[in-house]
């Protein structure tokens, strides 16, 4: 058996990486029907970080950008 490298893992497992425009977290926030400031809880970020977002000042990264994309799959019950 070959040795297998991290990147090769990687690319068999992780599903690629989405990046999310002001439209996209505004619409995934609108569907689950929650307010800015109860978005901001579940994603435990700050209510003024949302709404950068949903201006386009900043885009979600990391944690925030995984989270997004599970509640879009799987809606907002994945998270609570």
């Amino acid at each position: 058996m070959s040795p297998i490298t991290l990147r090769q893992i990687e690319s068999l497992c992780l599903p690629p990486r989405r990046v999310f425009h002001a439209a996209d977290v505004k619409r995934i926030r609108e569907s689950a029907h929650l307010s800015q400031a109860v978005f901001a809880a579940l994603l435990n970020v700050g209510l003024s970080t949302v709404q950068q977002w949903e201006m386009g000042r900043k885009k979600p990264s990391g944690p925030s950008a995984k989270l997004l994309d599970l509640m879009e799959r799987k809606g907002m019950e994945c998270l609570v």
